[in-house]
């Protein structure tokens, strides 16, 4: 299965006096990441996924680290150790196709998620990150991610990296992902149930990223996330589904560099 997706670096917004805001150095990075995932979120099942990656940034930015979790970004605040501005989420579609559990249930559409993302470095190797966003098409609810990443280079070629995450969800979103109507439970064959917003799931993510020259990155990475509150109640995943959800893949990239007036 190809997982279409756009993977993007966060990119600053300010440029010196005179200058337009594209002008400068600037690198794009693309690549592909294969990885074993849920089948669906919740899913007990997994499949293998590639997924094509792009990452587009200007040269000698102040970012000083960055995770496949983050989503594309643009900041319109950069002092180096704080940044903040716009983010959002391509949405790839869900229903029935994906896996037999899903029969009788709302499809999820194709859309995205639009919003804001705030990170700061309370110190040189740690990294917490925040992100908030509406739905587009795909659902109508409000999602935010938590995380924080420690990380170390071991060589100067080789980063090692950890951390904590966490993501909340409003109802609406809940219910596009976990909801199970009435009038779907007799094809669907599984019990009602209207969820609640609150905490969706808790986990950890770690990531071994090796700069083979200066074109060329790998990683290896691993997640795991424990669905809680109403994610873990809801009947799809307790009927068909698992509350521990894993992710381990690999990806690697080539960058390009060039320079726009």
């Amino acid at each position: 299965m190809i997982a279409a997706a756009l993977i993007l670096s966060p990119v600053s917004a300010l440029a010196g006096d005179g200058e337009h805001f594209w002008s400068g150095d600037w690198y794009l990075k693309v690549g592909a990441a294969g990885f074993a995932a849920p089948r669906y979120q919740g899913a007990k099942s997994y499949l293998f996924q590639v997924t094509p990656m792009i990452s587009l940034g200007k040269a000698g930015s102040t970012v000083r680290f960055s995770s496949r979790n983050d989503n594309p970004s643009f900041a319109l605040i950069d002092n180096g150790g704080f940044r903040a501005g716009a983010t959002g989420k391509l949405i790839m579609p869900r229903d029935e196709d994906d896996s037999e559990d899903l029969k009788g249930l709302t499809p999820v559409k194709l859309g995205g998620e639009l919003g804001a993302f705030a990170e700061a470095y309370p110190t040189d190797w740690l990294r917490v990150r925040g992100e908030v966003r509406h739905g587009i098409r795909s659902h109508h609810g409000v999602v935010a991610d938590l995380s924080a990443d420690a990380f170390v280079d071991v060589r100067p070629d080789v980063r090692i990296s950890a951390g904590p995450r966490m993501t909340l969800a409003s109802k609406d979103y809940m219910n596009a992902y976990y909801g199970v109507k009435p009038s779907q439970t007799a094809k669907s064959g599984l019990a009602a149930y209207n969820p609640d917003g609150g905490v969706e799931s808790v986990g950890a993510g770690a990531a071994i990223t090796w700069q083979v020259n200066e074109k060329i990155e790998t990683s290896a990475f691993a997640e795991y996330k424990r669905l809680v509150g109403p994610a873990a109640d809801s009947s799809l995943v307790k009927q068909r589904g698992d509350r521990d959800q894993f992710l381990i893949g690999l990806s690697a990239t080539y960058r390009f560099d060039f320079t726009l007036r």
